[in-house]
């Protein structure tokens, strides 16, 4: 059932905490986790994140903005300490990377200015400008994936679809867990140990996205 306790810091049973970032696409992430009936509830009370069975990290924009919300709630040390289940959405799963190459405008010769975003690097690998070869950017839109062995692909077959939005991507790597192509190969969702991400938007996603979410619902920390 949907939290409707008015104390955030109260005790609550298998909880997942979706973190406060300000981003614009927390409510369709919570509506998503309310439609399968989760036990669900945004914060950015350190107590109620730590306490959590399971977290989501949102975020859509940019990078630098992102992690500067972060700092401001005072959030990136107590993310990086976390054990249990920590999934990263869109922008979210950059977030876990080690940096992101982001577009700051361009230099006097034309040339693209590029920042390093430092990020909570989680997972070693880095985000850089998708080479679409020529095909629109953003990547916005449907489009098919290939899944590893992962519990949040438990039952998601080779080739389904699901909802992009973005410019950036991180690199097939050892830490890839899901592929996608546009122009070329990305990672379609990252992960090691405990924290995982997709760079698609399941809460968009349909069936397949309500049953990735429904996987991520079914993860809890060893015992």
């Amino acid at each position: 059932m949907m939290n409707t306790a008015t104390d955030e810091t109260s005790p609550q049973a298998n909880l997942t905490v979706i973190i406060d970032t300000g981003c614009a696409n927390l409510s369709s992430v919570k509506f998503a986790f309310e439609r399968l009936n989760a036990n669900i509830l945004v914060s950015a009370d350190p107590q109620v994140i730590r306490s959590a069975t399971r977290v989501v990290l949102p975020g859509v924009g940019t990078a630098g903005a992102a992690m500067d919300a972060l700092k401001q709630k005072h959030l990136v040390e107590l993310i990086k300490s976390l054990t249990q289940p920590v999934m990263g959405v869109c922008l979210g799963m950059q977030m876990l990377a080690d940096l992101s190459k982001e577009h700051g405008g361009r230099l006097q010769d034309g040339s693209e200015r590029v920042t390093d975003i430092q990020c909570l690097g989680l997972i070693p690998t880095q985000i850089t400008h998708l080479d679409s070869h020529d095909l629109p950017l953003p990547h916005m839109g449907w489009n098919q994936i290939e899944v590893g062995d992962h519990p949040l692909f438990t039952g998601i077959e080779n080739g389904s679809y699901v909802y992009f939005v973005h410019s950036y991507r991180a690199p097939i790597s050892q830490y890839t867990l899901a592929t996608s192509q546009y122009g070329e190969p990305f990672s379609a969702a990252i992960g090691k140990g405990n924290f995982f991400g997709v760079q698609f938007h399941p809460e968009k996603s349909a069936k397949v996205g309500a049953k990735i979410l429904q996987n991520f619902l079914n993860m809890r920390a060893p015992q």
